[in-house]
């Protein structure tokens, strides 16, 4: 789904190295196997079929049903700030391609246009038919929710092959099982919004626990002084303005990449507020003024390096 996939693993006496290699392959595997199913830039995904066939029942796998009800559940949660039904807008925004070089913001009517098919409460799920119905005009993209549930089911053919220690990242995704053999935590990086690809403004422990950061600097261009990127507030139709970048801490991947971008957009005071009702769930903002906020349940597991770096 336009990212990169990292796995690190650990031999144990019920894996050696053969086997491990062979379980990260099977993972992959696994990986492009729900790719194929969940992606909304393919007409051959069941998402492909279900955008192809807007306004008619579409019968899916379990993993696309389970995925949609995510994210229509982070729909409410959100308040509707995070909407599968966003899709109806990607031909306004692009970015991470050529039309970076030169960007052309979309007109005002352009996005009031579009913003009008952009309602997830409009999708009908059918749990026993197991069936997908979108409104006749719209859209549905799970780019937002998938890499998570995708982190998720590759770690869970890791652990079906006898490895317990290992991490299985998908961009800003990522998911570590166990500890190291030592006993030390893994410990991953949190990107500086505004500093060079790796350069880290803090870390955090994980221990069967994932995490997902959303942030404005991974695919943006800044244009007339103003930074534009791919996190869009559905309310407004352009990029959100709370935050520069979210890192939330879950007990699975799936979880923490259903609410990222959702706090993203909200920002501080009512993100925290959403993360503080999760059960085992925390959060590192970084706030548009440069402001780190770090939720209680993370005090003691994120360790702050230095002040992220300021400018635009």
């Amino acid at each position: 789904m336009g990212t990169n996939v990292t796995f690190i693993a650990y031999t144990n006496a019920r894996a050696d190295e053969p086997a491990t290699r062979a379980a990260i392959t099977r993972s992959l595997g696994e990986m492009r196997r729900l790719e194929a199913l969940l992606s909304e830039w393919r007409d051959d995904s069941e998402v492909g079929r279900i955008n192809a066939q807007a306004g008619s029942w579409v019968t899916v796998g379990p993993e696309t049903l389970e995925v949609v009800q995510k994210g229509l559940w982070a729909g409410q949660v959100s308040g509707g700030v995070f909407d599968i039904t966003f899709q109806a807008m990607s031909g306004l925004w692009k970015f991470g391609s050529a039309r970076e070089k030169h960007p052309k913001l979309p007109t005002a009517a352009a996005i009031a246009a579009a913003k009008k098919h952009v309602d997830y409460r409009r999708v009908e799920v059918s749990e026993t038919e197991h069936q997908v119905r979108l409104g006749k005009d719209q859209k549905m993209g799970l780019g937002g929710i998938a890499k998570g549930y995708i982190v998720d089911r590759a770690a869970h053919v890791l652990r079906d092959a006898g490895l317990d220690s290992f991490l299985v990242q998908a961009g800003g995704d990522l998911y570590g099982a166990g500890h190291k053999p030592d006993g030390s935590h893994w410990v991953s990086g949190i990107q500086d919004p505004r500093g060079p690809q790796g350069e880290y403004f803090a870390t955090i422990e994980l221990e069967d626990h994932a995490f997902s950061t959303a942030g404005d600097y991974a695919r943006a261009y800044v244009l007339g002084g103003k930074r534009y990127h791919h996190i869009i507030d559905p309310r407004t139709g352009y990029p959100a303005t709370a935050c520069r970048s979210v890192t939330v801490w879950a007990p699975d991947a799936f979880l923490a990449d259903a609410i990222d971008d959702a706090v993203f957009i909200l920002g501080p005071e009512r993100g925290l507020a959403l993360v503080e009702s999760l059960d085992g769930v925390g959060v590192v903002i970084v706030d548009r003024d440069n402001k780190v906020t770090v939720s209680p349940r993370l005090i003691g597991k994120v360790r702050l390096l230095a002040q992220p770096t300021d400018g635009l």
